[in-house]
């Protein structure tokens, strides 16, 4: 068996969420072991840029900051990249490895993490032969979304939310013919009033996007989508991005507390308190948090509890400016389950979008062009996402 560092912390996944609370955590604790265990390849990099990394030129190898042996040395750490944990020895507080040869291994932790993310929601669409339906969630599914799409110079786009119209933006941009299907009306339906997404819709449109809106696949076969209204789309490579799902398989295997993500509390605590998790696979009393300045701040948390301060997670308002150049858009989604309506000021592609509760409180907002710039100033009077829990 291979020399395995002594127990300590120990963070399971290396994507944002994984190396972000290492960065935090050595800036408050160099003497703590700390190993990174990975089923990818270690690499650091800024995973918002997936999405627009075509118009750039930029290819996997492009995306990377920082190699697994770099990331290790600034962080005097261990990463164990292509290691996969098959179980959760909790009463043992060791982790079961399955390493790159196949064999086994056992890691030892005082604490562990699990910075797991999530799993790309399966397109549901009817197949009729080899059909192969791409999604890109990390570096290797980017580097082999690059490599099937080659020259390919017609995609389908399957989804239109938030990382379905900046893929589709970004590809026009680097001059394919993009063709995007979603049963909602308007992109971005679940984070836009109408109107907004309205103004998206023309501005995606005149960007070189065609939009199949209100729309579902009827059925997928080798470079032909059939639509459920008839519509025949021709295309060269498909892309699916309808969501993501959390990966909970290991915590529940190994009797973690789980409902849609993996149950933690304000200190980021499982159901077992030598056990943590952040970031897309981890459900607050928020519910889940899909987005980059919420994991950031639960990264400074947990990092300062791991250290020896418990630190309870304060999430304020976080707007997400959208990376789609055809319409500049920040959006900060009212908290889970907030009865109300939107309320609009402007007109054109500089638009405010208020969303008020039955008090006419704001609660939330989504700005358009010009008006982005409103974005910080708002979210001061928006309410925290965590409330009062």
């Amino acid at each position: 068996m291979a020399t395995r560092p002594p127990p300590g912390v120990v963070i399971v996944g290396s994507g944002l969420g994984g190396y972000t609370l290492a960065r935090e955590l050595r800036k408050l604790d160099r003497a703590t072991p700390l190993a990174i265990v990975t089923a990818d390849g270690g690499e650091a990099y800024a995973k918002p840029m997936l999405s627009n990394a075509f118009a750039q030129g930029k290819d996997a190898a492009g995306l990377v900051q920082k190699t697994a042996a770099q990331a290790a040395a600034d962080l005097d750490a261990t990463v164990m990249a292509r290691t996969r944990v098959r179980a959760i020895d909790r009463a043992g507080k060791r982790l079961v490895l399955r390493r790159p040869d196949g064999g086994e291994d056992e890691l030892p932790y005082d604490r562990l993490v699990l910075a797991l993310g999530a799993d790309p929601r399966p397109c549901p669409a009817p197949r009729e032969g080899a059909v192969r339906v791409h999604s890109v969630n990390d570096l290797d599914d980017y580097a082999a979304w690059r490599a099937a799409l080659g020259p390919a110079t017609r995609v389908l786009l399957v989804g239109a939310g938030l990382i379905g119209a900046e893929f589709a933006n970004d590809l026009a941009g680097s001059g394919r013919a993009v063709a995007v299907v979603d049963p909602a009306p308007w992109p971005l339906g679940r984070l836009l009033p109408e109107e907004l997404g309205r103004e998206l819709a023309a501005a995606l449109t005149a960007a070189g996007v065609r939009l199949h809106l209100g729309r579902t696949i009827a059925g997928l076969a080798p470079g032909r989508a059939t639509l459920d209204d008839g519509t025949i789309l021709c295309f060269d490579a498909v892309l699916s991005a309808i969501g993501l799902v959390p990966r909970t398989g290991l915590a529940a295997e190994a009797g973690l507390t789980v409902d849609t993500g993996i149950v933690v509390d304000r200190l980021l605590a499982t159901s077992d308190p030598a056990i943590f998790a952040l970031g897309d696979c981890a459900q607050s009393a928020a519910g889940p948090l899909p987005f980059v300045l919420p994991l950031m701040a639960q990264a400074r948390a947990l990092a300062a509890t791991l250290a020896g301060t418990p630190t309870p997670l304060v999430l304020p308002a976080l707007p997400v400016v959208v990376k789609i150049p055809a319409l500049p858009l920040a959006v900060c989604p009212p908290p889970p389950g907030t009865a109300g309506s939107w309320r609009l000021d402007g007109d054109g592609r500089d638009r405010k979008a208020l969303f008020e509760d039955g008090a006419g409180r704001a609660m939330g907002f989504a700005l358009s062009g010009a008006r982005v710039a409103e974005r910080q100033a708002l979210a001061k009077a928006m309410p925290d996402l965590l409330g009062e829990c």
